[in-house]
Order: C-alpha cells, then sequence, then structure tokens
C-alpha cells in the first residue's frame, strides 16, 4: 500500500546494502515453505520523554496469497519482543488513512493512535520532502 505504486530499480538494487549500513535498523524476514512470505522493517530511535529506546516500525509488507494466515501478527509479535529484550517503552508504526485492514489488523495486537492528552487530540505525522542532491546540482 506504502506510496501506492513500485519502488524505483536504483531503489530496489540499493536497498538491503543501504539498510545493512544502518546499526539501528533491522528486519523481520517471514517464509512459507521456503517462499519469502513477508517483512517488516524498523528503526530504533530514542524516547526523550521515557528516555528509553523505542522500536519505530518503518514498513509491514505480506504477499497477497500469504494474507489471512497471521503472518503479520507473528512479525508484529516478535518485533514486540526484541523490543523488550532492548527495554524499549514502546512499538510505534504509521498506516495510512485509507487502509482499514492494516488498521484493524494492528488494532487486533493493541495498536492505537498517539495520544498524550485526549483534550490535545492525536499527534499527526507530518513530512517534508527534501530535494535530491542530484537535483540541485
Amino acid at each position: 500500500m506504502g506510496g501506492g505504486e513500485a519502488l524505483r530499480d536504483n531503489v530496489k538494487t540499493s536497498l538491503v546494502s543501504a539498510l545493512a549500513k544502518i546499526p539501528q535498523a533491522f528486519s523481520i524476514l517471514c517464509y512459507v515453505d521456503d517462499e519469502a512470505a513477508g517483512l517488516v522493517n524498523c528503526f530504533q530511535a530514542f524516547s526523550t520523554f521515557a528516555c528509553k529506546p523505542v522500536i519505530n516500525i518503518h514498513d509491514v509488507m505480506v504477499c497477497d496469497e500469504y494474507r489471512g494466515l497471521g503472518l503479520c501478527r507473528r512479525m508484529l509479535d516478535k518485533v514486540e519482543a526484541i523490543a523488550r529484550e532492548r527495554g524499549c517503552c514502546k512499538v510505534t508504526l504509521e498506516v495510512l488513512e485509507g487502509n482499514q485492514t492494516a488498521q484493524a489488523a494492528y488494532k487486533k495486537l493493541g495498536y492505537a493512535g498517539y495520544e498524550i492528552d485526549p483534550r490535545l487530540g492525536k499527534a499527526l505525522f507530518w513530512q517534508k520532502q527534501l530535494p535530491s542532491i542530484s537535483a540541485q546540482t
């Protein structure tokens, strides 16, 4: 679902080696009968409010033919176990507003919108796109 389109070829060829260079990154791979079925990419960050590490789930993917088998739950359970081993205070993720299927799965696992004070509302996830270096020269 993510961006709604396939990864660019240059991203496909560089992604694994680029992720391997990030010490706080880790991936969970799921196989069914030796076939790749699912993937979760995570990054460890830090909560200044709790003064403890945090795991952010950046990507969750289950191949269409393996959906409904509980693979998402198994992968996210593994992420949670790793977070507990590392002394993390929480696990975070982003989900698109229109992806109701993913939202339902995450809610079943105990995830909810980020809210410190109900009077202030839920936190929003914002971004600012930066021009690539090659586009600037």
